[in-house]
């Protein structure tokens, strides 16, 4: 069974940055296309960026190239440098699969706990 375990969330103020960590295991990760995805206070949890197993990035229009997804297969690890952050980033964030589901970007079954992000003037 995966299991995922997100860090490096914390309260920044306006502009400044955070960069997230999320080690997976239970999954061939080197094999697996990742994601991250938030959670906004009252809103659905929606999809934020893309790495495939190649290391490509893609980004949904929240970064606005303000953040930047990598992974590390050695250590079944993938990044999420957020930078400029904006009182809107504020969040829960997750990471895991990236599945496209009628055109949609899901994770899979199991999430992690999550990492808080808080921006604030």
């Amino acid at each position: 069974q995966i299991h995922i375990v997100e860090t490096g969330g914390g309260s920044v103020q306006i502009g400044g940055s955070l960069n997230l960590s999320c080690v997976v295991s239970g999954v061939d990760f080197g094999g697996a296309e990742m994601a991250w995805f938030r959670q906004s206070p009252g809103k659905q949890r929606e999809f934020v960026a893309r790495i495939t197993k190649f290391g490509s990035g893609h980004y949904s229009s929240i970064p606005k190239r303000r953040f930047t997804i990598s992974r590390d297969n050695s250590k079944k690890t993938v990044y999420l440098q957020m930078g400029s952050l904006e009182p809107e980033d504020t969040g829960l964030y997750y990471c895991n699969i990236a599945r496209l589901i009628n055109w949609r970007w899901e994770g899979g079954e199991y999430w992690g706990q999550g990492t808080q992000v808080t921006v604030s003037s």
